[in-house]
Formats: structure tokens, C-alpha cells, sequence
């Protein structure tokens, strides 16, 4: 299920434009789960052992004066390990997708990956929180760590929501008002938000390879 990670937090840029994340989220949704969706291989190596990302953000700064340089900085190495999250949850992704089961180790490493996405989110919110940013970085910032933050949360609960549809489906239940109402749960995820994200980064020259910026 963590495909739809990917379609948020990086290598797809399909929520570019006036696409809006809730109607491509639920039309991926229901297209898998009817079935008319294929597949498409990976030629990365999913039978090698997958490795975590070694570092997250971090900042043991606390009611200091950021300067534009740090700042830039702080905001390009969240999103990039953000993405790198994403990328090393897509191998987790393949595994399952071929119908395959995660061994008790590679069980314990997905877990310890949300451990580090949740991490990663938390440390940044804190860091913009506490701290004084340059003049015109804060409202934007803010709006990466909820945009980033809320993409994850959604998707960590749609993940389950998915395999629990499935499950009924299997039994002749099927409902969509879950999926919807996850859809609607934080408004700050969308394509519009999304584009105003994209402009803050051209405008301040902040190098990232999120959003499928750079392969």
C-alpha cells in the first residue's frame, strides 16, 4: 500500500496544476481496488537487503535567531530526507505488492522507517516552532511542515483503511465513506497547496529534490 507515498511525497509530479491530492488519491483508490489498475515492475532489487536512511532532521537549537542560510538549508534537508523516506518505503511496497510477505526483520525495519517519518516531521515542526526564521521564511515554512506532515499522517492511516476495505470487499462490503472521509481530514494537503510550496522553493533558490524536482 505504501504506493501512494510515492505519489505524494515525491517521484510522481501528478499533483502539479489545478490536480487537487484528494480526487488523484481516491481515483487511484477505487481503480485499485476494482482491479483496472496494473502493476508496473520496478527494476530495483527487492530480494537485497533495504536500508534505512542513516539521518533525519535534527536541530538542538531552541529560542535562537535563524539566519537565511541555516534556514534554507533546514528546509532542503527535510524535504530530501522526507523523499528518501518515501524512496526506501517504496522497496517495502514492492515486496508486498508481489504478493509476498515481510520477514520478521524486514517487519521490524518498516517499523523503525514510520518511527523515523514521524521523527523526521516532529523535529522540523519543533524547529520552526521555537525558533525566530529569517523574514518572509515562517508562513511558508509552516505551510511545508503541514503539508509534509499531514501527507504522511493521511497515508499512514489510508494504508490501513485500504486493507480494510479490501477485506470487505472480499466478503461483498464495500464503502467509500472512510476513504473520503480521510480525504477530507486535513485540508492542508492538496494540489494548490502543493503549487504555493513549489513557488516558495523557486523564489528562495532552495535546491530539493521533493515534489520530483530532481531524479
Amino acid at each position: 500500500m505504501l504506493k501512494f507515498s510515492m505519489l505524494i511525497n515525491g517521484n510522481n509530479t501528478l499533483l502539479k496544476g489545478a490536480f487537487e491530492l484528494k480526487k488523484l488519491c481516491f481515483s487511484l483508490i477505487i481503480i485499485f481496488l476494482l482491479g483496472a489498475c496494473s502493476y508496473q515492475e520496478s527494476t530495483k532489487e527487492t530480494s537485497g537487503k533495504i536500508v534505512l536512511p542513516t539521518s533525519i532532521f535534527s536541530s538542538s537549537k531552541n529560542n535562537a535567531l535563524i539566519d537565511e542560510k541555516e534556514m534554507k538549508e533546514s528546509i532542503q534537508t527535510y524535504l530530501d530526507t522526507n523523499e528518501d523516506l518515501s524512496n526506501t518505503g517504496d522497496q517495502f511496497e514492492e515486496i508486498m505488492e508481489s504478493d509476498q510477505k515481510l520477514n520478521k526483520a524486514q517487519a521490524k525495519k518498516f517499523e523503525q522507517l514510520k518511527d523515523l517519518v514521524k521523527a523526521n516531521d516532529h523535529n522540523f515542526s519543533t524547529y520552526i516552532s521555537h525558533n525566530t526564521l529569517p523574514e518572509g521564511y515562517k508562513k511558508d515554512s509552516e505551510r511545508i511542515s503541514r503539508y509534509i506532515m499531514g501527507s504522511n499522517q493521511i497515508l499512514d492511516e489510508l494504508d490501513q483503511a485500504i486493507d480494510d476495505m479490501v477485506e470487505h470487499m472480499s466478503e461483498g462490503d464495500f464503502s467509500e465513506t472512510e476513504i473520503e472521509s480521510l480525504m477530507n481530514k486535513n485540508k492542508s494537503v492538496n494540489g494548490r497547496e502543493q503549487i504555493k510550496i513549489e513557488s516558495f522553493l523557486d523564489d528562495k533558490n532552495i535546491d530539493t529534490k521533493a515534489f520530483g524536482r530532481k531524479s
